[in-house]
């Protein structure tokens, strides 16, 4: 397609019924209580003249552009501000109008740059084009005098620049990072004349609280903010509809490109997920799949001591299947495996639980999704029947109460988080559940009414403190409970034990018990109350425990079925949740049926033409230690680097020390690449086909931007190897992958790639009963049939602190990272997160001797590592913080093999430590070192 413009109705929709019928220009149209004359007019064919004006944002009302005159009133008002009446008829074109927009372009002309044939922004400009649409011709009021033609040029971003020079002081941009982004980095400083945007009273873009989210730059009607990369390559001719590849709030995108060169990635307005915004990830840094470290060609060596060897894709998939046989026929049918990758297409992670069940003959497969949210699938299908979240990203605006448990959406999915946001400023409640003090519990304009700073690993005993509240205070939805669930009283009369009651688990939590009584009442007494969780629930030994625990909560207080409540995991990586959809876990097919299901079993052999065995596989601890046992001699890795993100990272490498045979795909030679045998390049988000599933259960279209610079799509080389294992798999096109999961797994029953292109999107279910999807889940019954309640006993961790290891370590991730940094270490978010560094209470710090930028040494039973320490009382004396994106520090080094009980999720979020001043770690030490290290001989 051409570039992709999306038409600006000028002012946001308004809800309801089209109830009110104006007439524009004589053309009547008929438009819901409370729209716009701009927007009825927009809809009726007639755009106004406008600046200050977008859909995106509420009205304003001054460039006074977009004044019409109206019959019966005096004046000429703006558009934009002037609500429909019943019966108006409004003129747009007079020549009063004209002459006054006229002088109103005249005045902003005045004290612009005529640079248009080389400004950046030539052909995408507002200013440019209302200056044509009014029929300016001269400007009558010269261009001498005062003006702001010499303002500064702010260039400390590295994605985009703030040209003061240029700016009209539309305060779009300042609109924009307050109502979309809810940041608030941006004023307007000085009145009149003086009038200028600035960024956190006076400072450049990049020491201000500005999260580079890019909602300015989208908002920008000039040249005042622009992106580096329309600087460098010019303006984009082309745009293709495709999917981000970072978080799982699934962002839909406009990739705009010259020619075959990526200009840029724009937020697309009509993206279920995200509505026209993005975070720093998703807009800018897509840098990575150009990056001079990837790698383009396979490589095979026969030990990993030798040097990597290119070879064509023919070697090395035959060297591949070759190997794999040879394993096989050595050691038997289960002594090779697979790993599929939360970063790869549904398509592409199907075909390779297809290559391991039908090619390798075994159940071997699992996911990177067990070290993040296993427990979910496990924790929501024993309550509610299904393994997912219940709404979409939308309904939160309709929550009176909403609670964040061991989650932090501003920096792990800032585009929902800007949407919660909203709702806080709104009016609803918010109660954060987590031993650290995110950044929601207080920011501009949202604080949370309670934050719930509990000790790691105390998970179920909140949550069931909580609900010892709600039962003992008859706080429970006795209506909803009697008609929808089941085993109520049993739970019930578990958790009304008086050792789950607050003042029981204070000593446990550390949480005051009047606190969380409060915290209770709260939600229990919310017209909505919507629990949004993350890896801060799922990765600990009673991750499952805990899932269900919340579960159970929402249900005893009728907080699922519509919208505005529900229980709503926060996926991590772009496609966690269709991994897990795909039959990825050694116990279940496609759609979370169990293997041991004999009907399930047969609609497969039948399709596959192949046995498939009743007995889950291995998990990928079972891999690892069956690896080092010596009975599990191959396996397939996609696009996951293990030896990085998986925890007890020395267990790990012997594992994986001990294969016969490694075969990794990915971008770049990773951690786990050092232990490999075979590396097969894989293919950039810019370069695949197919279908991402986002935290709401959306399926939304993955296009190629591209052409694969491997010269094959992942899913070619996973039927490759199948074929040449003896296994034909053979598609024309990922399409024809989805025909095939829509005929096996009943909740994808209705997708298609044509309904996917109709729709835009789709949220499972979509079958006979949903054609469209569903948007909200259980609203007439559970999946299940009755909800079903769950006693979640407490059970402490094993992991505690002692004299030698008397800290607890926890992790999570940064705003300007993802994961374990492989794609955004290559771009240039490293300019706000160049390492990671531990966060230490002041007082903890004071006892060891730690200073702030001290390098310190982290220790726990299973390893050490070393990193710097930042001073901090986000946590509670007693417990430190680190992220993971960087394998110089390896945070899970000092991990340890515990997991959860029901699914092995790792427990990263608890990790008893030592902390200790590193020798030579002072700053003034390593400069003295420096200083001292003698010259080298001429």
């Amino acid at each position: 397609m051409g570039l992709l413009k999306e038409h600006d109705l000028g002012t946001p929709a308004k809800p309801g019924p089209a109830t009110v019928t104006v007439e524009i220009d004589g053309v009547p149209v008929t438009v819901p209580e409370g729209t716009s004359v701009m927007r009825a007019a927009a809809e009726s064919g007639t755009d106004i003249p406008k600046l200050c004006a977008t859909d995106s944002l509420d009205a304003f009302g001054s460039c006074r552009l977009c004044l019409v005159e109206i019959d019966g009133r005096k004046g000429t008002p703006a558009s934009c501000t002037t609500p429909v009446a019943d019966g108006m008829r409004v003129s747009t074109q007079t020549p009063k109008l004209e002459k006054l927009r006229q002088g109103v372009m005249e005045l902003y002309i005045s004290d612009h740059p005529l640079d248009c044939l080389t400004c950046a922004a030539n052909g995408d400009c507002e200013l440019q084009d209302m200056s044509g649409v009014v029929g300016l011709r001269q400007v009558r009021y010269g261009y001498e005098g005062e003006n702001h033609l010499d303002a500064p040029k702010d260039t400390s971003n590295p994605y985009f620049d703030f040209d003061a020079s240029k700016c009209i002081v539309c305060s779009r941009c300042v609109r924009a990072c307050g109502e979309v982004q809810g940041t608030f980095a941006l004023t307007i400083e000085g009145r009149g004349f003086d009038s200028k945007v600035s960024a956190s009273a006076g400072e450049l873009f990049m020491d201000s609280e500005c999260v580079s989210c890019g909602a300015c730059v989208q908002a920008c009607p000039t040249a005042t903010l622009q992106e580096r990369s329309v600087v460098d390559l010019g303006m984009p001719t082309r745009s293709v509809l495709t999917t981000c590849a970072y978080c799982g709030v699934g962002c839909s995108f406009k990739a705009e490109l010259r020619g075959d060169e990526l200009v840029r990635m724009v937020p697309y307005k009509d993206g279920g997920a995200n509505e026209g915004h993005s975070c720093v990830k998703g807009r800018f840094a897509f840098g990575y799949a150009t990056h001079p470290d990837r790698k383009l060609k396979p490589m095979i060596r026969e030990r990993v001591t030798d040097e990597w060897r290119e070879v064509d894709w023919e070697t090395a998939i035959a060297y591949t299947a070759e190997k794999f046989l040879a394993i096989q026929e050595k050691h038997g049918a289960g002594s090779v495996g697979g790993i599929t990758s939360s970063r790869c297409t549904n398509e592409e992670v199907y075909v390779v639980q297809k290559l391991v069940r039908a090619a390798f003959g075994n159940n071997n497969v699992d996911t990177c999704a067990r070290v993040c949210h296993s427990p979910t699938g496990y924790g929501l299908k024993q309550t509610f029947g299904t393994s997912a979240g219940t709404q979409d990203f939308r309904s939160v605006a309709e929550a009176d109460v909403i609670v964040v448990i061991g989650a932090n959406p501003t920096d792990g999915h800032p585009v929902f988080a800007s949407r919660m946001k909203r709702r806080l400023r709104e009016g609803a409640k918010l109660i954060v559940i987590d031993p650290r003090r995110i950044d929601l519990v207080r920011s501009p304009h949202v604080e949370a009414a309670h934050h719930l700073q509990l000790a790691p690993g105390t998970n179920v005993a909140v949550v069931n403190s909580i609900a010892h509240v709600v039962v003992t205070e008859g706080l429970a939805d006795r209506s909803f409970v009697e008609q929808r669930c089941e085993d109520f009283d049993t739970w019930a009369e578990f958790i009304a034990q008086p050792e789950y009651s607050p003042e029981s688990t204070e000593s446990i939590t550390g949480v005051p018990a009047a606190q969380l009584r409060a915290a209770a009442r709260e939600y229990a007494k919310a017209g909505n109350g919507a629990i949004y969780y993350g890896l801060g629930v799922t990765e600990h030994s009673q991750g499952s425990t805990m899932v269900m625990g919340m579960a159970n909560l929402a249900m005893a207080t009728g907080n699922i079925g519509r919208e505005g409540v529900g229980v709503n995991p926060l996926r991590g990586q772009n496609n966690v949740q269709g991994s897990c959809d795909m039959g990825s876990f050694p116990h279940e097919l496609s759609g979370y049926r169990h293997v041991s299901d004999d009907a399930v079993r047969e609609v497969f052999e039948t399709l596959w033409r192949r046995p498939i065995g009743a007995e889950p596989g291995l998990r990928i601890p079972n891999m690892f230690d069956a690896a080092v046992e010596g009975s599990f001699r191959g396996l397939f890795v996609q696009g996951e680097d293990i030896a990085q993100s998986d925890p007890n990272t020395q267990h790990v490498n012997a594992a994986l020390s001990a294969l016969d045979l490694l075969v990794v795909q990915d971008l770049f030679l990773n951690e786990t690449a050092e232990f490999a045998h075979v590396f097969l390049p894989g293919t950039s988000f810019l370069e695949k086909d197919g279908t991402f599933t986002n935290a709401e259960r959306r399926i939304n279209r993955v296009r190629p931007v591209m052409t694969p610079k491997t010269g094959k799509h992942e899913w070619q080389v996973a039927c490759d190897i199948a074929e040449a294992m003896g296994y034909p798999m053979e598609y024309a096109h990922p399409r024809e992958i989805m025909a095939e999961i829509a005929a096996v797994t009943p909740t994808f029953a209705g997708v298609s790639f044509d309904k996917l292109d109709e729709l835009g999107s789709v949220q499972w279910p979509c079958n006979d009963a949903a054609p469209e999807g569903t948007p909200v889940m259980h609203v007439d019954g559970f999946v299940r049939g009755k909800g079903k309640f769950v006693p979640t006993p407490f059970v402490a961790t094993r992991e505690r602190s002692t004299r030698r290891y008397p800290l607890i370590l926890t992790t999570g991730r940064i705003l300007s990272q993802y994961n374990v940094g492989a794609q955004t270490r290559r771009t240039a978010n490293i300019a706000w997160h160049k390492e990671d560094v531990l966060e230490i209470h002041p007082h903890d710090a004071e006892e060891r001797g730690i200073s702030d930028g001290d390098e310190v040494t982290m220790a726990s039973r299973v390893g050490a590592t070393s990193l710097r320490a930042t001073l901090s009382d986000r946590m509670p004396v007693g417990v430190v913080y680190t992220t993971f994106h960087y394998p110089g520090t390896g945070a899970n080094v000092v991990t340890t093999e515990n997991s959860d009980w029901a699914t092995n999720c790792p427990e990263y979020k608890v990790t008893a430590v030592q902390v200790g001043l590193k020798p030579g770690g002072r700053p003034e030490e390593r400069i003295a070192a420096a200083d001292e290290t003698p010259a080298l001989a001429d």
